[in-house]
């Protein structure tokens, strides 16, 4: 950490505080073979306890709230070509009506406001068109709004589910762009949670992932209860964080919904003295944004780092994350910058696996200036 700060305050954190090595083969570049088989370390005490992920409802209470995102991945990784011939690839971020979205664009130039791209072959070879219409959310805006064009009247949910590609992280390696992914079937089973419900979202809440139908039952049986809440997952998790003063990083936005049952659950929760268990960072951010803006949907682009007072989550599961990013930021905020600091040093020694297809782990809420 930096050490110029105001006399009496601790030093504040910046992103080199968030780094560490990671051998390249600890990134999983597959699920376990079963989802419940994945490793579970149980960060809650030092030194930890190595466990399998099965386990999880066994160190849990009656009377317990686990929250889960349901939101469900989509095909939203399109390959194209420009009209000069020029190839391209468009992540499509959210859905704006029928036929209209918002995209990142990735291609060596861009085509100008007007120009109509050719996406999976374009309309003569069964794939569609997209006319750019302009820049989103405003003219210097990030992302870009296009207005699809497919053979039939298809929605752009359908030619997404039709044409497009699960947009799996840029860690994990597949051959999309060919057409020609042997692990296609794999990843489209396995990259999606097995209670996803509604769509929208271009990477999974992957700490979900681990979620089977035989541990689910076993929590149901022990008296813990499940609600759920949705937020559709942006490109912007894997937005890296370039700015060594974390209060200058600009904050992704994301689209996130509290249904009235599990506002509900949750007062139910509390009021038997249970403690609400949020499954994955992307849970924490939607309970976390309801309690702080009282707003039960909308969009968030909430930032939690170290020192930010939880209202909501006590318990959380989650995945282990990238070096310096946000997550690693909202862990630390959670559980305690030196605790898991040294949960990653014992995950990396005892070789377990990292990013979205690995393992998970059980943290629990720290207050915002503990430090071991």
């Amino acid at each position: 950490m930096t050490a110029s700060s105001p006399a009496g305050t601790a030093p504040a954190f910046t992103l080199s505080d968030f780094d560490f090595d990671l051998p390249p083969e600890r990134i999983a570049q597959h699920p376990s073979a079963e989802r419940s088989a994945s490793r579970l370390l149980d960060g809650r005490s030092l030194p930890p306890a190595d466990r399998i992920f099965r386990a999880l409802p066994g160190l849990l209470q009656a009377g317990d709230l686990l929250v889960f995102n349901d939101t469900r991945v989509v095909k939203a990784r399109l390959f194209g070509e420009k009209p000069s011939g020029g190839r391209l690839e468009l992540l499509i971020e959210r859905v704006l009506t029928g036929n209209e979205v918002v995209a990142h664009m990735k291609v060596s130039k861009k085509p100008p406001v007007g120009a109509r791209i050719h996406l999976a072959g374009g309309l003569a070879a069964g794939g569609f068109d997209a006319t750019l219409l302009a820049r989103w959310p405003d003219t210097s805006g990030p992302l870009f709004r296009f207005a699809l064009q497919g053979p039939a009247d298809e929605s752009a949910w359908e030619l997404m589910e039709r044409c497009g590609h699960l947009p799996l992280p840029p860690y994990i390696a597949r051959n999309q762009a060919s057409g020609n992914d042997p692990d296609a079937a794999e990843d489209a089973e396995r990259y999606q949670t097995v209670f996803a419900r509604a769509p929208g979202a271009v990477a999974a809440p992957t700490a979900a992932l681990h979620f089977d139908e035989a541990v689910l039952a076993d929590l149901a049986r022990r008296g813990i209860e499940r609600a759920s809440v949705t937020l559709h997952v942006g490109a912007g998790t894997f937005q890296p964080v370039k700015t060594e003063n974390l209060a200058e990083h600009q904050m992704h936005s994301e689209w996130y919904e509290v249904p009235l049952a599990t506002l509900a659950a949750l007062e139910r929760c509390r009021q038997r003295g249970g403690r609400v268990v949020a499954v994955g960072t992307t849970t924490v951010r939607t309970l976390e944004s309801w309690a702080r803006s009282g707003l039960a949907t909308g969009d968030t682009n909430i930032f939690i780092t170290p020192g930010f007072a939880f209202q909501v989550v006590d318990l959380l599961v989650t995945n282990f994350h990238l070096p310096k990013s946000t997550l690693m930021m909202l862990v630390s905020a959670f559980a305690g910058y030196d605790r898991v600091m040294a949960l990653y040093r014992h995950a990396i020694a005892q070789e377990y696996r990292f990013f979205s297809y690995g393992d998970a782990m059980l943290l629990e809420r720290a207050a915002p200036t503990a430090r071991l």
